[in-house]
């Protein structure tokens, strides 16, 4: 029995012994070569969790891929002990028994690691286990790895959905922009359906029954068909207007690069011989044309009724789809052409045009046609009587041969649109651009069924006034 207690005793002293050098193993392997430490931050995770790895990966590993000397088994032991309960006290260690040789060098073990922190026992533990077992940083890498990958599908999800939601809030925004575009252009359809049917109601409603006599059922789809053409034809009546005025914008530019152009031509032939330019040529350029003044006046009555008191001839009835025209030719003695107009009741379109001809009279005179094409096409009219004649072999003796010249060239001064001549008076000047005809065009070729009394006066100064 003496001779077991001395055995006992020796294996304690060398247990001592190892758990001393242990330590000092330890506290070598800490400092390292030049003091420097494997940081487990830098493999991607924080300490915390590559610990938990770690020891996961030592209780699968452990006596499989990895095989550690009874010493290197007790100081990973140690570390654990340490980071699960801290120091080492007789509080927070388990009681052993007499022959439990393993629990007491693993608590002797632990002792020695002394007042170290958790977060440091943890690091020991995962540098010693990197050291014994060079797989431990593979598996950390493949983890790692794994993680990265999960993060950055998960990034790549969320940026997915956040375009997804931008893309279907900028289909929502431009859903919402062309419905209220759509009902804002339904809303300005009605207003101006409105307020043609509130003009033209009396009258189809007149017309229709007197077309469908003790019918009102009848009238009443009449009357609405009515008014959707008219619609129509005045919708279609400010296209064409638009349309003029895009073709006028663009003859202004290409008239501004064609002076452009001239200008260069003449800096280049300044140096050249000059020639005389031959007399019978024709001149086909146009001088420049100034822009009109137009403005309103108050005071519709008293105008009609001096209109009336002056000159009857100045009052005229424009039928309804009709367009009068009122020729003033240049007068020699006068340098501006003045205007004023108003109507009875309803507006009227107007614009004024300038012939680039002579003048065969000062006279004002007036034409009335049903629309701005039946004068080409009595012109064709013309055409087609002189081909009859020369074909049948019936001649006019004044006819001396079978040239006829182009018509004049028309510039557009002020483009047609309708006024509310009915509420004011209006008024307008030009300074003359040369020597021709101004054509005053009222137009009410829109108008079904409406004609339109005209009161206007045309007259010319040498010089132009400041208006009321």
């Amino acid at each position: 029995m003496a001779g077991a207690n001395g055995d006992i005793f020796s294996v304690g002293r060398k247990i001592e012994k190892l758990a001393i050098s242990t330590e000092e193993s330890v506290r070598n392997e800490n400092d390292g070569e030049n003091g420097k430490r494997l940081e487990p931050r830098l493999w991607g995770f924080e300490t915390r969790d590559l610990y938990r790895i770690a020891v996961n990966f030592y209780k699968e590993k452990e006596g499989k891929a990895v095989h550690l000397s009874y010493e290197d088994k007790l100081k990973l032991v140690a570390f654990t002990q340490q980071v699960t309960h801290g120091k080492c006290t007789a509080e927070n260690a388990p009681p052993l028994g007499v022959l439990d040789v393993i629990g007491r060098d693993r608590r002797l073990a632990w002792q020695n690691l002394g007042d170290i922190s958790k977060e440091q026992a943890m690091e020991e533990f995962i540098v010693l286990l990197d050291k014994l077992c060079p797989l431990f940083r593979t598996v950390v890498e493949a983890q790692r790895r794994d993680v990265e990958e999960k993060l950055r599908l998960k990034k790549e999800e969320e940026a997915k959905k956040l375009e997804e939601e931008r893309r279907l809030k900028e289909l929502d925004e431009q859903k919402k922009k062309e419905e209220e575009a759509r009902l804002k252009e339904e809303m300005q359809r009605r207003q101006i359906q409105d307020a043609l049917n509130q003009q033209t109601y009396y009258q189809f409603k007149m017309y229709a029954e007197q077309q469908y006599p003790g019918n009102p059922e009848q009238q009443g789809v009449l009357i609405r068909q009515l008014q959707e053409q008219h619609y129509h034809q005045y919708m279609q009546q400010l296209r064409q207007n638009q349309l003029i005025i895009d073709e006028q914008t663009s003859e202004l530019d290409n008239a501004a690069i064609e002076d452009t152009q001239i200008e260069e031509h003449k800096e280049t032939s300044e140096t050249a011989p000059l020639n005389e330019p031959d007399s019978d040529e024709p001149q086909d350029d146009c001088p420049p044309i100034a822009v009109a003044e137009m403005w309103t006046m108050k005071g519709v009555e008293e105008f009609k009724e001096t209109i009336r008191r002056e000159d009857d001839n100045a009052v005229i009835k424009v039928g309804h789809g009709k367009t009068v025209t009122v020729r003033v030719p240049t007068h020699e003695n006068g340098s501006y052409l003045f205007w004023e107009f108003a109507t009875d009741g309803y507006d009227i379109g107007f614009g004024v045009y300038f012939e680039w001809s002579k003048p065969e009279t000062n006279q004002v005179s007036v034409h009335i046609s049903e629309s701005e094409e039946e004068d080409e096409e009595d012109e064709e009219d013309d055409d087609y009587e002189a081909r009859e004649d020369l074909e049948t072999g019936v001649t006019n003796a004044s006819i001396q041969s079978d040239y006829k010249p182009l018509p004049p060239h028309v510039s557009v001064i002020v483009p047609i649109y309708r006024r509310d001549s009915q509420e004011e008076i209006y008024a307008g000047s030009h300074r003359y651009p040369g020597q021709g005809v101004y054509l005053l065009k009222f137009d009410n070729s829109y108008s079904l069924w409406r004609s339109k009394t005209l009161y206007y006066r045309v007259y010319c100064t040498q010089n132009g006034y400041v208006k009321n």
